[in-house]
């Protein structure tokens, strides 16, 4: 009988340190549209968030503590995103990586500011997100200001003489990508013949179409996302028209090939040098492939953005997320997508982007000599 409370005393024990250790965890969050038409990508960045938890924990944690992941579903729709960073100031979470959307990200990181959260985002490239000298955000993607730039280059070089269309989805996203891109085609000498707006969500895009078709447009450039740029690109050849189709990130998942089929064969689009490719990326994206997960577009980002903070946490020696800040702007981060700095804004100091195309079998690789 006695060993037998022994035996329920030291069971009691082990189940009070758990629970304790368990009360100790320090939770952070991934916040992205884990529902909705941008989903894809918010599987991208589950999937690097709890890829990166579970190696940070299986190396010892941050400060002698395991991080435990809260994922929180925007829908891409700001009010939500608002909704859930006020929900996680309120729950004291000191990190979140997140949002994808700009129009989802901007908003929610005044909430953030109020409530003591640091915000990386993985993903949100508009420049309004570091632009407005809150303590409290960081990316580690680049901006639209710089993709904008690439696409302008290689189209003026590749395009020159042709005729140029511009679209853009009236997003915070779509058009701030839209009207960089214009700027700097501009700038080079390039005029657009036709600028139009759609509205995400939209499904049918005869009539726009219908206007390349009379322009005679030998490329098209759309500011927006990848469900409504498969359908302007699928409507476009159900027209006849053979016009090229070029994008920025919002491109770089395979759902995209889903939406085109064979179709999609020579879009064009701009992202960072393909991370997966990075030496620094192999171990990583070879667990991701043993899980039977391709770790394509903001996957490894979102991965980097964890790694981020929890090398400035340590280097802090706390979770504070205003002492992480200034750890994380003096500091120099190695990641799986290479090396980070950041400036006072929080922007990366290492930008490169590049031109990627689609080819007939749903994949997308980096043009060689990037075509600029």
């Amino acid at each position: 009988m006695k060993s037998l409370k022994l035996i329920g005393l030291a069971f009691g024990a082990s189940l009070a340190l758990s629970s304790a250790a368990f009360a100790q965890d320090v939770t952070v969050a991934v916040a992205g549209p884990m529902t909705g038409g941008e989903s894809a990508f918010g599987r991208q960045m589950k999937n690097g968030a709890e890829m990166a938890v579970a190696d940070i924990n299986a190396a010892g944690g941050v400060n002698g503590k395991k991080l435990a992941l809260s994922v929180e579903d925007d829908a891409c729709d700001p009010k939500q995103a608002r909704s859930i960073a006020e929900k996680i100031a309120g729950a004291k979470i000191p990190f979140v990586a997140g949002h994808y959307c700009s129009s989802s990200s901007i908003p929610a990181s005044e909430a953030y500011a109020d409530g003591n959260v640091l915000q990386i985002t993985p993903a949100s490239t508009n420049p309004l997100f570091t632009e407005r000298k809150l303590w409290n955000v960081a990316r580690v993607c680049g901006r639209d200001d710089q993709q904008g730039l690439i696409a302008a280059q290689y189209i003026a070089k590749n395009f020159k003489g042709k005729n140029i269309a511009i679209l853009n989805d009236k997003t915070t996203y779509g058009k701030g990508l839209a009207d960089e891109t214009k700027k700097a085609l501009n700038k080079a000498g390039v005029t657009e013949k036709m600028y139009e707006s759609y509205n995400k969500g939209d499904k049918d895009f005869n009539a726009i179409v219908s206007r390349l078709k009379r322009d005679n447009i030998d490329l098209v450039y759309v500011g927006g996302y990848h469900q409504e740029s498969g359908l302007i690109l699928r409507q476009m050849r159900d027209q006849g028209l053979k016009t090229v189709l070029m994008a920025g990130d919002a491109l770089a998942d395979k759902e995209y090939a889903s939406i085109t089929g064979p179709a999609g064969e020579g879009t064009l689009f701009t992202f960072g040098p393909d991370p997966r490719n990075k030496p620094t990326a192999k171990k990583i994206v070879e667990a991701f492939k043993a899980k039977n997960i391709d770790p394509e577009g903001y996957t490894l980002y979102t991965y980097a953005a964890m790694q981020v903070w929890s090398q400035a946490a340590k280097k802090a020696g706390t979770t504070d997320a205003k002492k992480v800040m200034e750890a994380m702007k003096a500091g120099k981060w190695d990641t799986v997508i290479g090396p980070i700095e950041y400036d006072a804004k929080g922007d990366i100091k290492q930008i490169d982007y590049v031109v990627y195309k689609w080819d007939a079998k749903g994949g997308y690789a980096e043009i060689s000599g990037n075509g600029t």
